[in-house]
């Protein structure tokens, strides 16, 4: 049990994450690229002197599930950590997500004694890779990959730049300045880190500092082991795939063995019955796989528990060399690491838990990052053909359903639940040589259920005046999200190319296209899987999905069974409850 005051406990534990939200706001307010700016494709941690995740805030589960390994690197590959120093870590082979998520970690002494390390992780749309993309999924090896990786390189020493290692980065990456903004951005707050944390342990000193810290991973891991004990007991197996793509025609199957002891206070996850590692970008890494089944564990018991390695201690994540999510033998590529696979990992896990035991887990909800989301890149004739790239996040994906919710709207994608934001129009119209022609909601995209999972988006968008070249790695074309318990399926994910003269043209999900001026990228986005029994969903939940044009008349009428006196969709839109009450008798009786 504590023996520090539970008062105090929470004082500290919640300054640690306010100290992570500085970080973060510093990365949100001075990063160059849209992508940090506005998508806030980046995460913050703070990682103890030996290596234990302590503090997230809200960092994306992709991002801070694992940030110890990055710590662990620093302190093997480095015997003269120092004060001042600071580090530049992306190899995906020890403990990074992927190479385009850049990582500054910083060692924080006080008293002489390295305490903390500071990490912020900012994903970068151009990583040096052979292709101006963040994604290369038919990359056979690292080598045909191209990306610059830093396997926890020293990037500052005293406070001062290594210039060599700016240099490399800025002769490579095709957007130096946009770089070197970010970089200065991820430094900044990392080094704000620095400071605050001093402070603290200035304050309450370093004994009880050490206290705190073991205290809170003691208090996590009672959360953590509460929360199994709760849970039914037993093995399960769940099967989830991807969509195909060469060099696997048929798709990748994914296989998550999940067992539960609820005596015991433990959960084991094993990963290893699945396929070796293929030439081809899609490869998990060792971090992304272990937060991506993760992932899906926590979605499905108590999301509120403290992310750190406390509540680790009650999971234990098998994994097998050489497996596509497990460790990669280099040298594999895990270019697309965070995305397509880890997805199907995370609704997998949670889509198995749900269709096991009534109460928990999830849905499937949307995978894989399509044209919504491409990386797309140029000449920019308003500054002289001056060269861009950047990722774009236009597009809304939908959410899966749970036991006592519907989906959420702007869910993104699975690794990051829900976590980044959605880009201004107006701002990356004004950024880059773009124009955007629609984004609104797909109706009947969602999974019909009891609980329904958020419909998709739809979104449109090209070249002002050059041409233009998107890259994208949609998943969920041919493998839509599945419900449970009786819940439907979302709606595929659809790309596809307006032409000059308005003609639609279906592309394939996964590639690089060049846009001509008046072309436009298009991608129907998926919706998230229902939960339950569509015929069980209150009537009052239908009529105001039908309003928000979620779902249409038809919909309503054919898959929940709901019946309306009229077809006018405003306030005087009234459910006929006799008529609805015949329709679900009619449609039961089908089933």
């Amino acid at each position: 049990m504590s023996s520090l005051d539970p008062v105090l406990l929470a004082v500290i534990s919640n300054r640690l994450d306010t100290i992570v939200r500085e970080m973060e706001n510093t990365l949100l307010r001075s990063g160059r690229s849209a992508i940090l700016n506005m998508a806030r494709d980046f995460s913050c941690a703070l990682v103890t002197g030996d290596n234990r995740l302590l503090a997230t805030a809200e960092g994306l589960p992709v991002h801070v599930i694992g940030m110890e390994y990055l710590a662990e690197a620093m302190t093997e590959l480095h015997d003269d950590v120092s004060e001042g120093d600071a580090f530049l870590h992306n190899d995906p082979y020890l403990g990074n997500t992927h190479p385009a998520d850049h990582t500054i970690l910083v060692p924080v002494f006080f008293e002489g004694r390295h305490v903390f390390t500071a990490a912020a992780k900012a994903h970068q749309a151009d990583c040096g890779n052979a292709l101006p993309t963040t994604y290369m999924p038919f990359a056979r090896d690292v080598y045909e990959e191209g990306s610059l990786v830093f396997p926890a390189v020293r990037i500052q020493r005293d406070y001062e730049d290594v210039s060599d290692i700016i240099r490399m980065c800025r002769r490579r990456i095709r957007v130096p300045d946009q770089w070197y903004g970010d970089y200065l951005a991820m430094i900044g707050a990392a080094r704000i880190a620095e400071t605050r944390l001093r402070e603290l342990c200035a304050r309450y000193g370093s004994e009880l500092m050490s206290r705190f810290i073991e205290e809170w991973f003691d208090y996590s891991e009672r959360r953590m082991e509460g929360a199994i004990r709760e849970m039914p007991a037993g093995t399960i197996i769940g099967h989830g795939r991807h969509d195909p793509l060469d060099p696997l025609p048929e798709g990748i199957p994914i296989n998550v063995k999940i067992t539960i002891e609820p005596e015991q206070g433990t959960v084991e996850l094993d990963l290893r019955d699945n396929i070796d590692c293929v030439d081809a970008g899609i490869n998990e890494s060792r971090a992304c796989a272990t937060n991506n089944v993760m992932t899906g564990l926590f979605n499905s018991i108590d999301p509120d528990i403290p992310h750190n390695a406390g509540a680790f201690r009650r999971v234990r994540v098998l994994l097998r060399e050489n497996c596509i999510v497990g460790i990669p033998r280099f040298p594999h590529s895990c270019s697309v690491a965070t995305t397509n696979v880890g997805e199907r990992l995370v609704v997998t896990t949670q889509r198995a838990i749900a269709d096991a035991w009534e109460g928990y887990g999830l849905a499937e909800g949307a995978c894989g990052i399509g044209p919504a989301f491409a990386v797309v890149s140029g000449e920019d004739w308003r500054r002289g053909d001056e060269r861009y790239v950047n990722q774009n996040f236009l597009g809304s994906q939908g959410g899966p359903a749970g036991p006592e919710h519907d989906g959420w709207i702007t869910y993104g994608n699975a690794v990051t639940n829900g976590l980044m934001f959605r880009d201004s129009v107006e701002i990356d119209e004004q950024k880059y040589p773009i124009r955007v022609r629609q984004i609104r909601m797909r109706t009947d995209s969602e999974g019909a259920g009891r609980q329904r999972g958020a419909p998709g988006a739809i979104v449109e968008f090209g070249p002002k005046q050059s041409t233009m070249n998107a890259a994208y790695v949609t998943d969920g074309f041919h493998n839509p999200p599945r419900g449970t318990r009786g819940g439907g399926d979302a709606a595929p994910s659809v790309p596809f190319r307006i032409t000059a003269d308005g003609a639609r043209e279906p592309l394939a999900p996964i590639a690089s296209v060049p846009l001509a001026p008046g072309e436009l990228l298009g991608h129907e986005l998926s919706g998230g899987g229902g939960y339950g029994d569509p015929l069980e969903r209150e009537l009052a939940k239908v009529r105001a999905d039908v309003l928000a044009r979620f779902v249409s008349l038809a919909r309503a009428r054919d898959v929940y069974g709901v019946v309306f006196a009229g077809e006018v969709l405003d306030d005087t839109l009234a459910v006929d409850e006799d008529a609805t009450r015949r329709r679900r008798d009619e449609l039961r009786a089908a089933h």
